[in-house]
């Protein structure tokens, strides 16, 4: 009975001398609670104008906006060869620049016959051929080049760094980094000539944490997004719209993950069909210069967004050690 009495007259005293600063502590509790509203009406808000909105008010066809023209490189990806697919549904011919035109020929057929766009194929190599990018000057040469789509190159499965090939570690940074970025430099000229146009950036939601087996992908990845938000920052005032779209995981035709994907697993909801995904990413062209381009992904973002960086750390080498 004493050692009850004792802690109520102990309670009773330190709630007596913290009692000055109770006001003060609920304010700051209010004001913290206030921010974290604010910031998730900000979000929601967000949504909405960048994924909701322009499926459901009609604009401009992007002929009018940007030009008729459009270079892609990567098509050999899903998602790559979707996005192509939607931009020719608009109207759009397409120019497909790829070192294998066994693997975009049929595709770029199939478009011309459906939708009755004009499809080029530019076979270049940059790895092997250093004037390579003649061709494509050529092909682009008094064509309304409205946009130019960069795609990251698969890496399945996943490797770590000493396991990769020291070609193969090459020719994918060669690819993903270089080829991307010369390919955004022949194309501009043109677009700020016209002071229009479009460069996405097809990257991965890889770049937005570090992924087990993935450093080139999460580094290729990362490049090409902050490239993306460094092209907005300098020619975003002369009438170039860049984008950096960051999926997570994509599925391909065959139902298995596509390149610009992290290693989740499952079907469904969250990973969308590049037809899907790519249907909902081109509605944000000319919205957002860095999205997912999907809403599910959207808010996988913002869930990753709120672990600290050492939990994720920390549970990936968990993982890692459990597999």
């Amino acid at each position: 009975m004493a050692a009850v009495d004792s802690f109520q007259f102990l309670y009773r005293e330190v709630s007596r001398s913290c009692s000055p600063y109770l006001e003060t502590l609920a304010l700051v509790g209010a004001l913290y609670t206030a921010r974290r509203v604010i910031v998730l009406l900000r979000d929601c808000c967000a949504l909405l104008r960048v994924h909701f909105l322009p499926r459901m008010i009609p604009s401009k066809k992007l002929t009018q906006i940007f030009g008729d023209w459009a270079v892609v490189y990567g098509a050999a990806e899903p998602v790559a060869k979707a996005y192509a697919e939607e931009l020719a549904r608009r109207g759009i011919s397409i120019i497909f620049v790829t070192k294998d035109h066994t693997s975009v020929r049929d595709a770029a057929a199939s478009l011309s016959q459906s939708y009755g766009v004009e499809t080029v194929v530019i076979l270049a190599d940059f790895s092997l051929d250093p004037a390579a990018s003649k061709s494509i000057e050529e092909a682009m040469r008094g064509k309304d080049i409205g946009f130019l789509v960069n795609c990251v190159e698969s890496l399945s499965p996943p490797q770590s760094l000493i396991e990769m090939p020291e070609q193969a570690l090459l020719d994918f940074v060669n690819k993903n980094v270089a080829v991307a970025t010369l390919m955004t430099r022949l194309v501009l000229p043109g677009m700020l000539e016209r002071s229009r146009g479009a460069v996405v950036n097809i990257s991965s939601g890889a770049c937005s944490r570090p992924l087990p087996g993935r450093v080139t992908l999460t580094a290729s990845t990362g490049y090409l997004d902050h490239f993306s938000r460094a092209l907005h920052l300098e020619y975003g005032g002369k009438g170039i719209f860049v984008q950096s779209l960051i999926p997570f995981q994509i599925a391909s035709s065959e139902q298995q993950p596509s390149s610009s994907s992290t290693p989740l697993s499952g079907q469904g909801w969250f990973v969308p069909k590049p037809e899907v995904y790519a249907r909902h990413a081109i509605s944000t062209l000319g919205v957002s210069n860095r999205t997912t381009g999907y809403w599910p992904h959207t808010l996988q973002y913002g869930l990753i967004r709120c672990i600290p960086e050492w939990i994720w750390v920390l549970g990936s080498r968990v993982l890692i050690s459990s597999s």
